[in-house]
Protein backbone atom coordinates (compact mmCIF):
# COMPACT_ATOMS: atom_id res chain seq x y z
CA UNK A 1 0.00 0.00 0.00
CA UNK A 2 3.02 2.65 0.69
CA UNK A 3 4.08 1.66 -2.72
CA UNK A 4 0.87 3.56 -3.87
CA UNK A 5 1.18 6.33 -1.27
CA UNK A 6 2.96 8.57 -4.17
CA UNK A 7 1.23 7.90 -7.01
CA UNK A 8 -2.48 8.73 -4.87
CA UNK A 9 -0.91 12.01 -3.02
CA UNK A 10 0.15 12.84 -6.31
CA UNK A 11 -3.95 12.69 -7.65
CA UNK A 12 -4.89 14.92 -4.46
CA UNK A 13 -2.27 17.72 -4.82
CA UNK A 14 -3.11 17.95 -8.44
CA UNK A 15 -6.85 18.24 -7.44
CA UNK A 16 -6.09 20.97 -4.84
CA UNK A 17 -3.62 22.61 -6.99
CA UNK A 18 -6.33 22.92 -10.02
CA UNK A 19 -9.68 22.93 -8.07
CA UNK A 20 -8.35 26.06 -5.63
CA UNK A 21 -6.84 28.00 -8.23
CA UNK A 22 -3.88 28.13 -5.01
CA UNK A 23 -1.44 31.12 -5.82
CA UNK A 24 1.65 31.94 -3.39
CA UNK A 25 2.75 35.51 -3.27
CA UNK A 26 6.38 36.30 -2.25
CA UNK A 27 7.21 40.19 -0.62
CA UNK A 28 10.72 39.14 0.07
CA UNK A 29 13.63 36.80 0.40
CA UNK A 30 13.93 34.59 3.07
CA UNK A 31 17.75 33.58 4.18
CA UNK A 32 17.79 30.03 3.74
CA UNK A 33 20.43 30.20 6.44
CA UNK A 34 18.14 30.28 9.37
CA UNK A 35 15.22 28.46 10.70
CA UNK A 36 11.74 29.92 10.80
CA UNK A 37 8.38 30.17 12.20
CA UNK A 38 5.71 30.75 9.33
CA UNK A 39 2.39 31.68 11.36
CA UNK A 40 -0.35 31.22 8.92
CA UNK A 41 -3.74 32.79 9.45
CA UNK A 42 -6.85 32.24 8.98
CA UNK A 43 -7.38 28.72 9.68
CA UNK A 44 -10.58 28.30 7.64
CA UNK A 45 -12.52 24.93 7.60
CA UNK A 46 -9.55 22.58 5.47
CA UNK A 47 -6.18 24.81 6.01
CA UNK A 48 -6.43 24.16 2.47
CA UNK A 49 -4.37 27.07 1.60
CA UNK A 50 -1.18 25.80 4.25
CA UNK A 51 -1.50 22.04 2.77
CA UNK A 52 -1.05 23.29 -1.06
CA UNK A 53 1.44 25.50 -0.25
CA UNK A 54 3.82 24.27 2.38
CA UNK A 55 3.14 20.35 1.84
CA UNK A 56 2.73 19.83 -2.11
CA UNK A 57 5.13 22.59 -3.46
CA UNK A 58 2.75 23.15 -6.41
CA UNK A 59 2.56 26.64 -6.23
CA UNK A 60 5.96 26.73 -6.31
CA UNK A 61 7.25 27.52 -2.65
CA UNK A 62 10.70 26.07 -3.61
CA UNK A 63 11.52 28.19 -6.37
CA UNK A 64 10.78 31.04 -4.28
CA UNK A 65 12.36 30.17 -1.30
CA UNK A 66 15.43 27.95 -2.58
CA UNK A 67 17.38 25.71 0.71
CA UNK A 68 14.11 26.53 2.67
CA UNK A 69 12.37 23.32 3.58
CA UNK A 70 8.42 23.72 5.08
CA UNK A 71 7.09 21.32 7.57
CA UNK A 72 2.98 21.96 8.23
CA UNK A 73 2.21 21.45 12.31
CA UNK A 74 -0.48 18.90 12.60
CA UNK A 75 -2.70 17.98 15.73
CA UNK A 76 -0.65 15.10 17.56
CA UNK A 77 -4.58 13.11 17.33
CA UNK A 78 -4.05 12.62 13.65
CA UNK A 79 -0.83 10.56 14.10
CA UNK A 80 -2.27 8.00 16.11
CA UNK A 81 -4.86 6.36 13.27
CA UNK A 82 -2.71 3.98 11.61
CA UNK A 83 -2.52 4.01 7.68
CA UNK A 84 -4.18 7.74 7.83
CA UNK A 85 -0.68 8.58 10.38
CA UNK A 86 1.87 6.85 7.45
CA UNK A 87 -0.06 9.12 4.88
CA UNK A 88 -0.05 12.33 6.25
CA UNK A 89 3.40 11.78 7.16
CA UNK A 90 4.19 10.92 3.55
CA UNK A 91 2.74 14.30 3.00
CA UNK A 92 5.53 16.32 5.36
CA UNK A 93 3.21 16.96 7.75
CA UNK A 94 4.86 16.51 11.79
CA UNK A 95 3.07 16.49 14.88
CA UNK A 96 2.42 20.41 16.56
CA UNK A 97 3.32 19.05 19.83
CA UNK A 98 6.56 21.19 21.01
CA UNK A 99 9.06 18.82 20.96
CA UNK A 100 8.73 18.06 17.38
CA UNK A 101 8.75 21.35 16.01
CA UNK A 102 11.30 22.31 18.48
CA UNK A 103 13.51 20.06 16.82
CA UNK A 104 13.33 20.84 13.46
CA UNK A 105 13.93 24.59 14.64
CA UNK A 106 17.29 23.99 16.69
CA UNK A 107 18.83 22.39 13.41
CA UNK A 108 22.25 24.35 13.25
CA UNK A 109 22.52 24.32 9.44
CA UNK A 110 18.82 26.31 9.27
CA UNK A 111 16.70 25.82 6.11
CA UNK A 112 13.86 25.02 8.23
CA UNK A 113 10.40 26.32 7.79
CA UNK A 114 7.98 24.97 10.42
CA UNK A 115 3.78 26.28 9.78
CA UNK A 116 1.78 26.61 11.93
CA UNK A 117 -1.83 27.29 11.84
CA UNK A 118 -1.85 29.36 15.04
CA UNK A 119 -5.72 29.98 15.67
CA UNK A 120 -6.01 25.86 15.49
CA UNK A 121 -9.01 23.49 15.55
CA UNK A 122 -11.19 26.91 17.60
CA UNK A 123 -10.64 29.33 14.88
CA UNK A 124 -12.52 27.11 12.20
CA UNK A 125 -15.54 27.84 14.04
CA UNK A 126 -15.08 31.59 12.91
CA UNK A 127 -14.62 30.31 8.86
CA UNK A 128 -17.49 32.40 8.12
CA UNK A 129 -17.28 34.18 4.24
CA UNK A 130 -16.37 37.95 4.23
CA UNK A 131 -15.04 37.36 7.96
CA UNK A 132 -11.54 38.27 9.02
CA UNK A 133 -11.23 37.25 12.66
CA UNK A 134 -7.61 35.83 13.48
CA UNK A 135 -7.51 34.06 17.02
CA UNK A 136 -4.30 35.43 18.15
CA UNK A 137 -4.89 37.73 20.78
CA UNK A 138 -4.14 35.25 23.59
CA UNK A 139 -1.79 32.80 21.48
CA UNK A 140 1.73 33.60 22.68
CA UNK A 141 3.25 29.63 22.43
CA UNK A 142 4.65 29.93 19.46
CA UNK A 143 6.19 33.46 20.04
CA UNK A 144 8.14 31.71 22.38
CA UNK A 145 8.83 28.39 20.99
CA UNK A 146 10.42 30.94 18.29
CA UNK A 147 12.64 32.51 20.98
CA UNK A 148 13.45 29.47 22.56
CA UNK A 149 15.33 28.25 19.54
CA UNK A 150 19.60 27.50 19.49
CA UNK A 151 19.64 29.68 16.96
CA UNK A 152 16.56 31.70 17.08
CA UNK A 153 13.50 31.08 14.81
CA UNK A 154 12.71 34.19 12.47
CA UNK A 155 8.66 34.93 12.31
CA UNK A 156 7.40 35.38 9.37
CA UNK A 157 3.27 36.10 9.36
CA UNK A 158 1.74 34.36 6.24
CA UNK A 159 -2.29 35.25 5.12
CA UNK A 160 -4.70 33.47 2.78
CA UNK A 161 -6.95 35.52 1.48
CA UNK A 162 -9.58 33.33 0.26
CA UNK A 163 -9.12 30.93 2.62
CA UNK A 164 -12.27 31.15 4.64
CA UNK A 165 -14.69 31.52 0.79
CA UNK A 166 -14.33 27.99 0.01
CA UNK A 167 -17.42 26.74 2.41
CA UNK A 168 -20.56 28.22 4.43
CA UNK A 169 -21.00 28.09 7.89
CA UNK A 170 -23.93 27.73 10.12
CA UNK A 171 -24.37 30.63 11.92
CA UNK A 172 -22.80 30.39 15.50
CA UNK A 173 -21.75 34.10 17.27
CA UNK A 174 -19.87 33.19 20.50
CA UNK A 175 -22.77 33.25 23.26
CA UNK A 176 -24.73 31.07 21.16
CA UNK A 177 -26.19 27.68 22.65
CA UNK A 178 -24.40 26.13 19.02
CA UNK A 179 -21.10 28.11 19.74
CA UNK A 180 -21.21 26.53 23.47
CA UNK A 181 -21.75 22.81 22.33
CA UNK A 182 -19.09 23.42 19.74
CA UNK A 183 -16.80 24.45 22.15
CA UNK A 184 -17.15 22.14 24.68
CA UNK A 185 -16.92 19.03 22.26
CA UNK A 186 -13.48 20.52 20.58
CA UNK A 187 -11.60 21.09 24.55
CA UNK A 188 -13.04 17.35 24.54
CA UNK A 189 -12.18 15.80 21.61
CA UNK A 190 -9.64 18.21 20.42
CA UNK A 191 -10.79 18.86 17.25
CA UNK A 192 -13.69 21.61 16.39
CA UNK A 193 -16.80 20.08 14.21
CA UNK A 194 -18.12 23.35 11.84
CA UNK A 195 -21.05 22.78 10.43
CA UNK A 196 -20.21 24.03 7.07
CA UNK A 197 -21.82 22.79 3.52
CA UNK A 198 -21.35 24.49 0.24
CA UNK A 199 -22.10 22.74 -3.34
CA UNK A 200 -22.41 19.00 -4.65
CA UNK A 201 -20.91 16.99 -7.10
CA UNK A 202 -23.18 17.75 -9.91
CA UNK A 203 -24.98 20.73 -9.04
CA UNK A 204 -24.22 24.04 -6.70
CA UNK A 205 -27.01 24.33 -4.77
CA UNK A 206 -26.12 22.35 -1.46
CA UNK A 207 -23.69 19.40 -0.72
CA UNK A 208 -19.90 19.23 1.03
CA UNK A 209 -17.96 19.96 -2.06
CA UNK A 210 -16.17 23.32 -1.34
CA UNK A 211 -17.05 25.98 -3.51
CA UNK A 212 -14.10 26.10 -6.31
CA UNK A 213 -12.88 30.03 -5.05
CA UNK A 214 -9.12 31.03 -5.11
CA UNK A 215 -6.90 30.96 -2.35
CA UNK A 216 -4.22 33.16 -2.41
CA UNK A 217 -1.22 32.86 0.26
CA UNK A 218 0.54 35.85 1.05
CA UNK A 219 4.29 35.08 2.65
CA UNK A 220 5.15 38.60 4.70
CA UNK A 221 8.55 40.02 5.89
CA UNK A 222 10.38 38.06 8.20
CA UNK A 223 10.40 38.96 11.92
CA UNK A 224 14.23 38.68 13.64
CA UNK A 225 14.35 36.76 16.87
CA UNK A 226 16.99 37.23 19.71
CA UNK A 227 17.45 34.00 21.42
CA UNK A 228 15.76 34.55 24.62
CA UNK A 229 15.23 31.19 26.57
CA UNK A 230 13.62 32.45 29.49
CA UNK A 231 11.67 35.91 27.96
CA UNK A 232 10.12 37.57 30.50
CA UNK A 233 6.54 38.55 30.59
CA UNK A 234 7.29 42.13 28.96
CA UNK A 235 9.93 40.82 26.26
CA UNK A 236 6.92 38.21 25.26
CA UNK A 237 4.14 40.92 25.15
CA UNK A 238 6.14 42.99 22.84
CA UNK A 239 7.19 40.84 20.19
CA UNK A 240 3.63 39.48 19.85
CA UNK A 241 2.26 42.83 19.57
CA UNK A 242 4.95 43.80 16.97
CA UNK A 243 3.59 40.20 15.31
CA UNK A 244 0.30 41.05 15.49
CA UNK A 245 1.12 44.49 14.24
CA UNK A 246 2.99 42.76 11.08
CA UNK A 247 0.17 40.71 10.02
CA UNK A 248 -2.01 43.65 10.32
CA UNK A 249 0.08 45.33 8.40
CA UNK A 250 0.12 42.34 5.76
CA UNK A 251 -3.55 42.21 5.36
CA UNK A 252 -4.10 45.89 4.50
CA UNK A 253 -1.13 45.82 2.09
CA UNK A 254 -2.41 43.50 -0.07
CA UNK A 255 -6.42 43.22 0.50
CA UNK A 256 -7.36 45.84 -2.12
CA UNK A 257 -6.01 43.08 -4.78
CA UNK A 258 -8.17 40.56 -3.46
CA UNK A 259 -11.32 42.46 -3.20
CA UNK A 260 -11.65 43.63 0.35
CA UNK A 261 -13.03 47.08 1.37
CA UNK A 262 -10.64 49.84 2.19
CA UNK A 263 -12.37 49.71 5.48
CA UNK A 264 -12.06 46.57 6.52
CA UNK A 265 -9.63 45.39 9.13
CA UNK A 266 -8.53 42.05 10.73
CA UNK A 267 -9.95 41.28 14.04
CA UNK A 268 -7.81 40.00 16.46
CA UNK A 269 -9.92 37.56 19.16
Amino acid sequence: IFYYLPIFNYFIFFFFFFFFLHRLVKTVDLDPRHNYVLGFHPHGVLVAGAFTNFCTYATGFRTMFPGLTSYLLMLPLWFRAPFFRDYIMCAGLVPSDKDSASYLLRQKGGGNAVVIAVGGAPEALDAHPGTYNVLLANKKGFIKMAMDCMKCAHLVPVFSFGENEVFDQVQNPRGTWLRWVQENLQSVMGVSLPLFHARGVFQYSFGLMPYRKPITTVVGRPIQVERTPKPTAEQLNDLHQLYMDELSNLFDEHKADYGIDEDTHLNFV
